[in-house]
């Protein structure tokens, strides 16, 4: 085996139990797990070990290539990549998905064309090959058959059969669906016959309806023109009987109502004299109660101007007193002030007169600020 790629075979009791590939492939059971029946046809179809060795040595060489393969193709694993970046995501991202899983879901019928569902079966054709021929090469390198790879291909060809199967049931389920087709023509062309045949006689029974209805209508118009003339006929005979008394019976009522209106206009016209002489009796005493006011007005006016008459006299009589009182204490006022000064003038013209006189001695005598002042006494100069 190539290098990177591990066996792992637990013993017990010299038998072995499980072979399990290291990559993510899935386990093969080992002989002693199968069922007896498929023990017993396993080792009748048993290789020689030369030739298992060299089948597995093949197949070897087969996954090698078909795992280089899809490594190297970067374009289509980048497609894939992107194609289920959702489904990534919700795996990062730890998003619970549902526990069952329906085949079509996420599979749409009418862009069964697509990039990515192509990608998708690519992936899963490839990963399944893979998967088969790893278990056919170990198998082969165990066990000397090729018990799993006889499965698979009973699987693929028991799937093709059904697929066939599905494929008769569905041309049948299409001849089936074509005769139901023909019948729900024939049905809906005979329901809508009947709804032809029964919308034609509801037309003529609104027909006959409309024809009753306007009869109907003209025989009570004839009828109520009829009513009507009889009605006039009756009326003009009574008229015509009535006709004598009527008119006396008119003339009366226009002589009474006429009466009525002249007495009327006679009590109203009396009405309107006794209205406008009482109106003139209320305005000529309205008329003196306002002269009474504006006179007994006047006459307060005048005594209040009366009594700022007298008022102000009295007022200036006393004014008069007291300017007198004034001029006189002023003329006494001027009289003493003159005194006064007079006496203030005397009195200052004494003292100059005794000041110089005394000023005069002062300097006559030498005596006091006028006395004379003695020469100051200067050392005699040194001579050099």
């Amino acid at each position: 085996m190539q290098e990177g790629k591990t066996i792992e075979i637990s013993a017990n009791e010299g038998n072995a139990s499980t072979v399990t590939f290291k990559e993510g492939h899935s386990t093969v059971p080992s002989r002693d797990e199968l069922p007896e029946e498929v023990k017993s046809v396993s080792e009748e179809f048993c290789l020689p070990y030369l030739q298992a060795i060299m089948f597995a040595c093949v197949l070897e060489d087969a996954i090698t290539q078909l795992r280089i393969l899809g490594e190297c193709n970067n374009e289509m694993r980048i497609t894939k990549t992107m194609a289920d970046i959702s489904l990534l995501r919700a795996k990062k991202f730890q998003i619970k998905e549902p526990r069952v899983k329906e085949d079509m879901t996420g599979i749409g019928m009418k862009d069964l064309g697509c990039t990515q569902y192509k990608l998708d079966k690519l992936v899963a054709d490839r990963v399944y090959f893979t998967d088969v021929l790893m278990e056919t090469y170990l198998e082969l390198a165990l066990d000397r058959c090729f018990h799993s790879l006889t499965q698979n291909n009973k699987e693929i060809v028991d799937a093709e059969i059904y697929r066939n199967n599905l494929i008769e049931e569905e041309a049948k389920n299409r001849n089936t669906r074509r005769d139901l087709m023909k019948q729900l023509r024939q049905q809906r062309n005979h329901i809508k016959t009947v709804a032809y045949d029964t919308d034609l006689s509801i037309d003529q029974l609104k027909s006959r309806v409309e024809d009753a209805a306007l009869n109907t209508e003209i025989r009570g118009r004839y009828i109520t023109n009829w009513e009507r003339a009889r009605s006039e006929q009756h009326t003009q005979t009574i008229h015509d009987k009535e006709a004598g008394p009527s008119k006396s019976i008119c003339y009366y009522r226009n002589r009474a109502d006429q009466e009525h209106r002249i007495h009327t206009e006679v009590e109203l016209l009396v009405n309107i004299f006794i209205n406008d002489t009482l109106r003139k009796v209320e305005n000529w005493m309205n008329k003196y109660d306002d002269d009474m006011e504006a006179i007994d007005l006047k006459i307060a006016i005048m005594k209040n101007k009366y009594q700022d008459r007298v008022d102000t006299r009295i007022s200036m009589e006393e004014t008069y007193a007291k300017h007198k009182e004034l001029m006189k204490n002023w003329n006494q006022f001027k009289v003493d002030r003159e005194k006064a000064r007079a006496y203030q003038e005397k009195m200052k013209n004494s003292a100059i007169v005794v000041q110089a006189w005394w000023r005069g001695l002062l300097v006559r005598l030498e005596l006091g600020p006028y006395k004379p002042k003695k020469k100051p006494i200067f050392p005699p100069k040194k001579k050099k």
